[in-house]
């Protein structure tokens, strides 16, 4: 019998209108697809008749299918002539484990490609009326795990380099560790005045966006119940919202003060 292929797929960060043509395409061709929690669901009504939709997505401590067990379906599912689109939030290639997916289809010898999706850490923020880089704030930008392997909080990242080195930071699925963050930051010579936004539910119609400093940002999300799944940008650009959030005045939700 003929092997599937695997599409491991970016569906962008949560605004519809954000897949990529190509993307789209994955979908309406799919005879499965196995798609993950903060993917938008409408995208799975392009699916053509018949395919068979796997939800295989990950909360905190809740998973659906544990990552091996992914991977066991990707490849049963390819090998029996199926091809699969693989349904990912934001970039496959950004926190998205497309690398470990890609490694086990590619050791047992099933075809696939990677198609590139945008990803929250910059659209979230431009949503929110913050350009990561200007010409005048910010020459360098980092995206940065909120959380590293196995429940390790945040350890594992250089917050040296990090503080000295990048004049924007996002911090992906990070807002449980929002203390921690704003504090190494701190220790590690980022001024506690450092502008700060948090960004739930980027680029839909559920954002909302609050902004405070290193010092304050943790108050400020508690007061607004902010949860995941949220994107931290940390730096000058974050003044900017004041004068661009375009998003917010086409309903963003006001942020509470």
């Amino acid at each position: 019998m003929k092997k599937g292929k695997v599409f491991l797929v970016g569906a962008g960060p949560g605004d519809i209108k954000l897949m990529t043509l190509y993307g789209m395409e994955c979908i309406k061709k799919a005879d499965v697809i196995a798609y993950d929690r903060l993917i938008n669901k409408e995208l799975l009504s392009y699916a053509k008749e018949g395919a068979e939709l796997i939800y295989v997505g990950k909360l905190p401590g809740k998973h659906a299918l544990i990552q091996e067990e992914i991977h066991e379906l990707l490849i049963e599912k390819a090998k029996s002539g199926k091809n699969v689109t693989r349904l990912k939030g934001g970039d496959p290639c950004v926190f998205g484990r497309v690398g470990e997916e890609a490694e086990v289809l590619a050791k047992h010898g099933i075809p696939f490609e990677i198609v590139p999706g945008v990803t929250s850490g910059i659209a979230a923020p431009a949503y929110a009326g913050i350009p990561v880089t200007h010409r005048e704030y910010a020459t360098s930008f980092t995206i940065v795990t909120g959380h590293t392997k196995e429940d390790r909080g945040t350890d594992g990242i250089n917050w040296s380099a990090l503080a000295g080195g990048s004049d924007t930071i996002a911090f992906y699925m990070g807002v449980a560790n929002l203390s921690q963050i704003c504090a190494k930051l701190i220790q590690h010579g980022k001024s506690p005045t450092t502008p700060v936004a948090v960004i739930q539910w980027g680029t839909t119609e559920l954002q909302h966006t609050v902004t405070g400093d290193l010092s304050t940002i943790e108050g400020i999300v508690d007061k607004a119940g902010i949860s995941h799944p949220a994107i931290i940008i940390v730096g000058e650009v974050v003044r900017l919202r004041e004068k661009i959030k375009w998003f917010q005045e086409q309903g963003e939700r006001e942020a509470v003060k």
